[in-house]
This record gives structure tokens, sequence and C-alpha cells, in this order.
């Protein structure tokens, strides 16, 4: 160690004798390539490492390894130039160490720390999502979206304050003219302040998550939900355009998310002939004994199968139960299934569904009569005397 540090020494005497001699630009150049040699050399370091790690099944160690190659390189340069620029500075009798060198090397190392650490919150967030989505469908993604968020927002803000302090502004000073400019700013800017308390609330509150199918009574909004940001959220619709929405508006609306229900509902009405009026006792037992025994419908939910109505062309009776499924496409697959099965119902028992009919009852005999029939305005068959 101490004869390193020797030799060091007396290669800086020698670079001291080059710049009695005007050549310090020599120097400063050397600098320069043993910094690019450096980021070279390191470059394929990460690079190697990167690649082993990747065959692990741990994906931590690859998040810090990513999350650190370019702010390394970044650090690197800094101080190379930062090294260069006090040489050229001593070798010119300029004192520019103390007041412009220094202070950028400073502000550099906390800007190259923050932006490690970003990269390193992204990072963690996107493994994080990953791997909740590949342990459970419904993983919620939105609360780490917001811790993270939250985590992101502390580290600038942090960076940003000892920096000042690093540059010598008052950080108390600073803190209290937020303070008393809070009720300027607030007033400047009460829309952003407002679609951000917004997006706090959905946050904590927690009424929809990304992935969820919300909609709203009160405005044409029905879709996806895509981002939960700060200040907006995007909603892609169903035909696929994406829609902005301040987050202060969720605060004067009412918002459904029929992406957790519990189940869907099975409403319908069916009609059957008057002339099968005997037989619809029993098609409503069976209908009812489908719909109990039925896999895919939930008996423990309400199931209703009863006459309903004496319509103009039908006896009507309707069917109201649940499926255990929410997932739409399959939903439709079970209601289809059991409509089709009502129809092999009744017309297992002889029985027709309805369709609209209209009776014509005819008095006298035309033939000696001379009676003829006509249609009135109505649609309807009449028998008209000439």
């Amino acid at each position: 160690m101490e004869s390193a540090e020797f030799e060091l020494k007396q290669w800086l005497l020698q670079l001291e004798f080059l710049r009695g001699d005007g050549l310090w630009v020599t120097e400063a150049f050397l600098i320069i390539v043993i910094a690019l040699m450096f980021n070279f050399f390191q470059k394929r370091m990460i690079h190697k490492l990167y690649t082993k790690l990747k065959t692990t099944k741990n994906p931590w160690d690859e998040a810090l390894i990513e999350s650190l190659a370019k702010p390394i390189s970044a650090f690197i340069w800094l101080w190379g130039i930062t090294i260069a620029a006090n040489v050229m500075a001593d070798a010119n009798n300029v004192s520019i160490f103390d007041n412009l060198v220094k202070p950028t090397r400073q502000v550099g190392v906390i800007v190259i720390l923050t932006w490690f650490v970003l990269r390193l919150i992204i990072r963690v967030e996107r493994n994080l999502i990953k791997i909740g989505r590949q342990k459970e469908d419904n993983y919620d993604v939105t609360t780490v979206q917001a811790i993270t968020k939250l985590f992101r927002v502390s580290v600038v803000i942090t960076g940003a304050l000892i920096m000042m302090q690093e540059l010598g502004v008052s950080v108390s000073g600073v803190l209290a003219f937020g303070g008393i400019g809070g009720m300027a700013i607030g007033f400047a800017a009460k829309d952003l302040l407002s679609n951000f308390f917004g997006g706090l609330m959905l946050y904590l509150d927690r009424p929809f998550a990304v992935g969820d199918w919300i909609r709203s009574p009160d405005r044409s909004i029905e879709g996806t939900v895509e981002c939960i940001g700060w200040r907006l959220t995007i909603i892609r619709t169903f035909d696929k355009r994406p829609l902005y929405v301040p987050n202060s508006t969720f605060a004067s609306i009412s918002v459904e998310n029929p992406s957790r229900m519990t189940h869907r509902r099975i409403k319908e009405t069916i009609g059957i002939r008057y002339d099968d009026s005997a037989k619809l006792e029993v098609i409503l037992n069976d209908v009812r004994a489908m719909l109990k025994n039925h896999d895919e419908i939930d008996s423990r939910q309400t199931l209703m199968v009863n006459f309903n109505e004496f319509a103009p062309s039908s006896l009507d009776f309707f069917i109201y139960t649940f499926t255990k499924t929410t997932n739409w496409i399959k939903y439709h697959e079970v209601k289809q299934d059991v409509l089709l099965q009502i129809l092999q119902i009744i017309e297992k028992h002889g029985a027709e569904v309805a369709f609209p009919t209209s009776t014509l009852h005819l008095n006298g005999d035309l033939g000696s009569n001379n009676h003829s029939l006509g249609i009135n305005n109505d649609g309807i068959n009449n028998p008209i005397n000439k």
C-alpha cells in the first residue's frame, strides 16, 4: 500500500515537471484518458455480471446492477472532468476549485446518487408487479404504484434540499418561504392541487385499481383503468380510445366498478302460447330444477322462475338467477347454455315459444251474404260489408 502511494507521488511529481514546462494539457488529457479507460472496463464488467445474474432466479440483483450501470459511468466522468479542470486551474494560477469545481462535484455526486435511487425504485416496482401478477390474478398494482411514486417524490425532494444546502442556500429559509407562499401558490395552482389531492384520495379510498372496468352514470366515462397518476387518470374505452380524466372529477361524480361484482345476473322473460297453458306449471318446475342443478349457476343466490304476465300473444314467465363467473365472455356462454336448455324443456313438453299473432273471427257466410275481407289502417284483418 505504501509503495503504491510512493509511486503515485513520483508520477505526480513528473506531471508537475511537465506542467512547469507549459505542458499541463498533457496531464489533463491523461486524466481524461484514464477516466475513459475506467469507464470502458467498468462497462464490460457490469455487462458480464448482468449476463451472469440473468441466469439466476433472483430478480433483485439484476435490478441493482441495471440501476447502477449508468450512474457509475456518470460518476467516473464527473471525477475525471473535475480533476482535469482543477489541474488546468492550478497550472494557470486560477483559483476556481473552491468557487466552481468543488460545488459542481458535490452537486454532481448528489444528482448521481438521486438518479441511482430513482432507477432502483422503478426497477423494484417493475419486479413487484411482475412477481405479484404471477402469483395471483387480482394483484393490487395500484398500491404498489402509489407507494413507489411516494418514494420517488421523497427522494427528489430530499436530493433537492441537500443540493441547496451544499450550495449555501438556507433550507430553513426555503421551508419558511414555502409556508408563507403556500397560499399564493394554492390560489395560482388551485386546479393542480385539487387534482393532486384527488389522486391522493383515489390511492387512499381505492374505489378502483389499475385494470378495473369502471363507468359513471353522471358522465360519459366507461372503460378500463390503465394508469392512476397524481394529476389525472387514464381510462381506455371499449373502442380503444384513451380517456384522460382529471382526478378532481372523481370527487364530484359517482363511479360504478363492475369489475368488483361477485356474480353476474341472468334476467330473461320467455313466453309460451296460450294453447300450451296446461303445460306451463310443469315447464316452470323443470326450468327451476335445471337452474338449481346447473354447474355454473349459484343456487345460494336469489333464484326465481315464475309465471309473470298474460301478454297479448303469450303467457310470459321470467327467470332471475346469478352465475358463478364474473368473466364477461364465460358469462355469455353460461347464459346461452341456460336459454338453450329452456328451449329444450319447452319442446320436450310439446309446447312452443310464442311469437306475435292475431286471431280473426268471422260471423256469417261470406259467400252467401257477399261479405269480403279488408284491412283497416291499423293493419288488422276485419270483415267489411260491401
